[in-house]
């Protein structure tokens, strides 16, 4: 593929404390709250792709998995894991940890659509280039998930 970049360059990490403030009342982080570090991390990986601002699009889809508590440590990684014309798919993985005993649960997968833009006008961006088995894997997976956004979206209007 002609103008495409590697994978990896957009690749982004993120580390979170799970705070008393971040947490309702079973001292379990919010769901917003980390809809908002997804939704963070989603852009900062989808500008390194582009190199221009983004906007977010759509959250294609949020599975939350398990929970974090007070005093565990997220640590969040976020890749483009597809490329259309103007936009960019990102897939983000979040993990909580327990410093104390070092146990690591799998808390959130998400992906999230970001369109780049200048001027308020969708921005062309390059391709992308998978190099890693993950990468295959989510590259090789992102025309399904394109066609039931598109689905998702026809059934709205």
């Amino acid at each position: 593929m002609t103008n495409s970049v590697p994978m990896s360059q957009s690749r982004t990490i993120q580390t979170h404390l799970v705070l008393p403030p971040d947490t309702n009342h079973h001292e379990t982080i919010f769901g917003g709250r980390v809809l908002s570090y997804i939704d963070e991390i989603g852009a900062i990986t989808a500008m390194k792709h582009c190199n221009m601002p983004v906007v977010t699009a759509s959250i294609d889809s949020v599975d939350f998995l398990s929970s974090a508590r007070v005093g565990d440590v997220l640590e969040m990684e976020a890749i483009v894991s597809s490329t259309g014309r103007t936009s960019m798919e990102v897939y983000v993985r979040v993990q909580s940890k327990n410093l104390l005993t070092g146990e690591t649960k799998l808390t959130t997968e998400s992906f999230l659509t970001f369109v780049a833009v200048e001027d308020g006008k969708p921005m062309p961006v390059p391709g992308i280039r998978p190099e890693t088995e993950n990468e295959h894997r989510l590259f090789d997976s992102g025309p399904a998930r394109r066609e039931h956004r598109k689905q998702r979206i026809q059934m709205k209007l």
